[in-house]
């Protein structure tokens, strides 16, 4: 059984880590790879977190990160998309994913907030949304990710080949042969 890494998109919200993860699984379900998106968004949901405190936002992380584990362990190309704002939480999930993958969807605040479909930033800088990243919460970027994209400079397209070829391909490990 192939192991693939945990590819961890993080960035800003808005960044397009959602768009990526999406275009990439359907990549990885074309090619008849079992795929699972941990979408930010979606774990959130399920989970009622509303909390942005720190304590909250790298427990929430530190879930996905041992879900991604579980799932990586079952043979399953899993893709994170969230913000994961923290390195400490971030750091934690590379620790227990073997092999991981960190991708830093590098937009600039700018950019994410000309972008802001669902109108958070607007929000945020109103007082409406407290402890929201990039505004008054910080976002701390990896220090030394995988791969870095800027989404103004690159298409989601050349992306996603970017990381079928560079990390699920090249990454993928055969679990039958460690001992």
């Amino acid at each position: 059984m192939k192991t693939f890494p945990v590819l961890w998109l993080t960035g800003l919200s808005g960044a397009g880590k959602s768009t990526i993860a999406d275009a990439l699984a359907l990549r990885a379900k074309a090619a008849g790879l079992r795929v699972e998106v941990l979408d930010g968004d979606s774990i959130r949901a399920i989970t009622s977190n509303q909390n942005f405190s720190k304590e909250e936002r790298n427990k929430n992380v530190k879930t996905v990160g041992l879900l991604a584990h579980f799932l990586q362990r079952q043979g399953t190309l899993v893709i994170v998309a969230m913000i994961s704002p923290y390195r400490e939480s971030r750091d934690f999930s590379r620790d227990l994913c073997h092999p991981f993958c960190e991708v830093h969807v590098a937009t600039s605040l700018e950019e994410c907030e000309r972008r802001d479909v669902k109108g958070l930033y607007k929000r945020a800088r109103s007082g409406e949304i407290p402890q929201f990243t990039g505004i008054d919460d910080p976002y701390e970027p990896p220090l030394r990710p995988e791969f870095q994209f800027d989404t103004t400079r690159i298409s989601r397209d050349e992306i996603v080949e970017h990381l079928w070829s560079d990390a699920v391909q090249a990454g993928s490990i055969d679990a039958s042969s460690k001992t």
